[in-house]
This record gives structure tokens, sequence and C-alpha cells, in this order.
């Protein structure tokens, strides 16, 4: 039997959560606040995600076309990109994390009715079993970590300020 010592207790404590995601629903339109929501990237993660019209429809600068023509482009291209996302999202995400959650309790369910009773009966019926994988995993995988902890404990990264200085410059002329 495995002692008592190894385990570790994580008490789960979801009250909190749904008390927040009862509460966190968005009121409708013309009952929306007019004060600016939170940022949902407040660190700018996905900055590189975010594709403005003039990212993609643009238009030369001697001719110009009406001024209906950009704004119904500008209003088609908003309501497509947001109705594609939301679509996407739901056909994708869905069926995506049913996947997960299948394949993570189909892992959950092997590893505690498998590989724990047959690692127990491995150390319990079969000793000789346990010396010939040690074994193995000294002959075959030590050599390999230990050969590859020693190439990546030689690098070295250095970080200097000289490369930033060019970008420094181009923001002062700006």
């Amino acid at each position: 039997m495995i002692s008592d010592e190894c385990l570790v207790e994580c008490p789960i404590d979801d009250d909190e959560d749904e008390v927040q995601l009862a509460f966190s629903a968005p009121p409708p339109p013309e009952f929306a606040s007019k004060a600016p929501t939170p940022s949902r990237d407040p660190f700018g993660i996905n900055q590189h995600l975010k594709v403005e019209v003039s990212d993609v429809l643009a238009e030369p600068a001697s001719p110009h076309s009406i001024d209906q023509v950009w704004f119904y482009s500008l209003h088609g291209f908003e309501k497509t990109r947001v109705w594609s996302y939301r679509i996407l999202s739901l056909l994708l995400a869905v069926p995506f994390a049913l996947l997960c959650g299948v394949s993570l309790g189909l892992l959950a369910c092997l590893h505690v009715w498998f590989v724990i009773p047959l690692g127990q009966l491995t150390h319990t019926f079969l000793p000789c079993v346990r010396s010939v994988w040690v074994c193995a995993v000294n002959v075959l995988i030590s050599p390999v970590c230990t050969s590859l902890a020693l190439c990546c404990s030689h690098v070295a990264i250095i970080l200097s300020n000289k490369d930033w200085q060019p970008l420094k410059a181009d923001k002062e002329g700006v």
C-alpha cells in the first residue's frame, strides 16, 4: 500500500466561483452602463490578433469613393468579424471542450484503475521486474537525460541595452 505521507489533500471550494459566475452576466444593451468595461487583455498579450478595418481594407489617397461605401463596408466588416468569431467558437469550442473532457476523464480512469494497480502488483509480486526496470532506466534513459542536462547547462543568455537603442531613437523622432 501507499503510505499516507505521499498523499496531498487539495480542498476544492467552488462556491465563490459559482456566485461570481451568477452575477457576471452582462445587462441588456438598453440597461448597459456607459462606464468603461475592464480590459480582457490588460497586459496586451493578444495585441497581434486585433484587426482594424484599415488593416484589411484600404483606398488610394487620390481617388475617393462615396462615404456610404466606407460606412457600409466598415459596418459589414465589423459584423462579419464578430459573427464569424461567434459562430466558429460555437462550432469548434464546444466539441473541443467535450473532447478534452472525455480524454482527461479517460486518462484519469486509466490512471486510477489500471496504472496504479499495475504498479502495486509489480512492486508486490514481481520484484525482479522492478529491478530489471530500474536497471533499464539507469542504462538507457539516465545517460540521455544526463547528456541533455550537460548540454543545456552551458547555455547562457546575455541581455544588453545595445539592441534597444535604435528603437528608442525611432520613437523620439516620431
